[in-house]
């Protein structure tokens, strides 16, 4: 009898925590569209709730507040982008990889809710602790990683790949915030991208950058 009762409990346990992902994921959902679409500041619980089609009880629940629901929003945004940018930084060639991976990083900031969330929202929202943990677990460890893939075939010099990381880092990261500022983002990027490319031939061996002026 008691197996039995264990076996009734144990799907019905699963069915709980089954539709307590999918409220939470509904949640996340709802206001990404919303703060993507209307900005922080526009967006009320109400309207997320109503979106996602549950109560604000199931989001005080998962989420504690606005706040906190903007932060996961956040998060997520830049796990995607970092997916992304991964995947370009495996390309077979590390230094093209490198450039190209930059790129996109910069480049994402054209969606208009990407730009939102990630850049005008989340410097009013979050704090600089919040913000640099998440770039450091999304943006920064992707980068170390190509960087230690172009020392080891020696398309970049060896340096210490924690610091350079992190200086690249944010030096990508102002040119995201140049790009997201501008009256004309397309022209923003092209500048953007242009300089940070000029700041990663200036790691290269001497000879690998001859060869590039000379191509």
């Amino acid at each position: 009898m008691h197996t039995e009762g264990m076996d009734v409990k144990q799907p019905v346990r699963s069915q709980r925590v089954n539709q307590g992902e999918e409220t939470k994921a509904a949640l996340l959902s709802a206001a990404r569209d919303l703060f993507g679409e209307n900005g922080y500041g526009s967006t009320s619980l109400e309207d997320v709730v109503a979106r996602a089609g549950v109560t604000k009880g199931a989001l005080y629940h998962h989420f504690g507040g606005k706040a906190q629901l903007f932060q996961a929003v956040y998060e997520q945004v830049k796990r995607e982008l970092s997916d992304q940018v991964v995947q370009v930084f495996l390309l077979p060639d590390p230094w093209q990889a490198l450039i190209e991976g930059s790129r996109l990083m910069i480049e994402a900031q054209l969606d208009p809710a990407v730009r939102r969330i990630v850049l005008h929202d989340a410097r009013s929202v979050l704090d600089l602790e919040q913000i640099r943990a998440v770039e450091t677990r999304y943006g920064t460890v992707g980068l170390r990683g190509v960087l230690r893939r172009a020392v080891r075939v020696g398309a970049i010099d060896p340096e210490p790949l924690r610091p350079l990381a992190l200086m690249l880092s944010g030096a990508i990261a102002e040119a995201c915030f140049y790009v997201a500022d501008a009256d004309d983002a397309e022209a923003a990027l092209d500048e953007a991208v242009t300089l940070v490319r000029r700041l990663l031939e200036g790691l290269r061996p001497r000879d690998a950058a001859e060869e590039a002026a000379s191509a």
